[in-house]
């Protein structure tokens, strides 16, 4: 079992004045942006490209629903962190969890929001649910598997 430090990918972002509101803190909905380029770039790294994949397929990733919980603010200027896992893959469905959070200078870390993304895989004509294409899938089941084994190694490396 995954623990809540666990994850299969980071991706960093820097806080700039259109991130932010009138109280110079990063507007809520920017979270979701943060979030989004985060999975794009996630499958960028795995050799999947969202136009490409449409192309070929046929297919696209749609956001189907989200909760996000935001527990601190971050502001200009920060480096906020994105982390991310898969918690499901299913036939036609992703279900993420993503964390921001914030790198102090002193090493410390603070979470900032953390969201629950379920995402569709529908025809880009019709916008049906649709299989997840294979090479995908197993693409994305290989990450998530290796970043579960690299998990394990660290818990039973601490442990020792």
């Amino acid at each position: 079992m995954r623990g809540m430090a666990d994850f299969d990918t980071r991706w960093s972002i820097r806080v700039y004045y259109e991130d932010t509101d009138a109280g110079g803190v990063v507007f809520y909905a920017n979270y979701l942006k943060f979030f989004e380029r985060a999975r794009t770039e996630w499958l960028r790294s795995l050799g999947i490209e969202q136009l490409e994949l449409a192309r070929n397929t046929g297919m696209i990733f749609i956001v189907r629903a989200t909760a996000l919980d935001y527990l601190s603010p971050a502001r200009l200027d920060d480096l906020v962190v994105i982390k991310s896992r898969i918690e499901r893959i299913g036939g036609a469905s992703v279900d993420f969890l993503q964390e921001a959070w914030r790198d102090a200078p002193d090493g410390s870390s603070e979470l900032l929001a953390r969201g629950s993304i379920k995402i569709g895989c529908v025809a880009s004509d019709t916008l049906r649910p649709g299989k997840i294409p294979a090479h995908v899938r197993l693409a994305m089941q290989s990450a998530a598997r290796t970043a579960q084994a690299l998990a394990d190694a660290a818990a039973r490396s601490a442990a020792a």
